[in-house]
């Protein structure tokens, strides 16, 4: 079964990113790569189980088990070793990657407390866009009861195409809720 934003992505985005590039050729048109959400645990320095309630935790936002990030250098003022647990991160593609990025636009960040919209101007240069959350309660998906200590997470959009215009107007096909000038503070 193909995703809803997938087929939405097929039957409305394409076109209409076509006739606004100019673009006859699809294949040359902006499109999503993967989605890469990682999750920094510096309390798992002193306390093991932050990183396993932060592995748990993201085994059930994007249905895929993370990746461990251990440091790369030891940090004496943080009490950091080299080679120490101290992150994790997934890399969505293909149907997941859809899925997620659905529900992060339809459920999530409506769920945001005091939330004014995504700052447009948060790409990279090459058209990639990185948005961070403070707190994972937002993700449905998650028990308040069994995930009490506040984890953020940031979550990065890759994009082909190079051009950050050229995304910004793919991620608004999809309904992303990016700020308007009479709303940015």
């Amino acid at each position: 079964m193909t995703p809803r934003l997938q087929e939405q992505f097929d039957k409305q985005v394409l076109p209409a990113l076509q006739e606004k590039l100019g673009r006859k050729n699809r294949l040359d048109l902006p499109k999503v790569d993967k989605i890469v959400v990682s999750m920094g645990v510096g309390s798992a320095i002193s306390d093991k189980k932050h990183l396993e309630e932060a592995v748990s935790a993201m085994t059930e936002i994007t249905g895929q088990k993370p990746q461990i990030c251990k440091a790369r250098q030891s940090v004496a003022g943080f009490k950091l070793r080299e080679g120490q647990a101290i992150g994790c991160k997934v890399t969505l593609r293909g149907p997941r990657m859809y899925e997620f990025l659905d529900r992060l636009i339809s459920l999530v960040l409506p769920r945001v407390r005091d939330f004014r919209g995504l700052k447009p101007t948060a790409f990279d240069g090459n058209g990639n866009y990185s948005l961070g959350l403070t707190e994972q309660l937002v993700f449905p998906e998650l028990n308040p009861d069994k995930y009490v200590r506040p984890q953020g997470m940031n979550i990065a959009i890759c994009c082909t195409g190079g051009s950050d215009d050229e995304s910004r107007e793919l991620l608004r096909g999809f309904g992303m809720p990016f700020q308007t000038p009479e709303t940015a503070t």
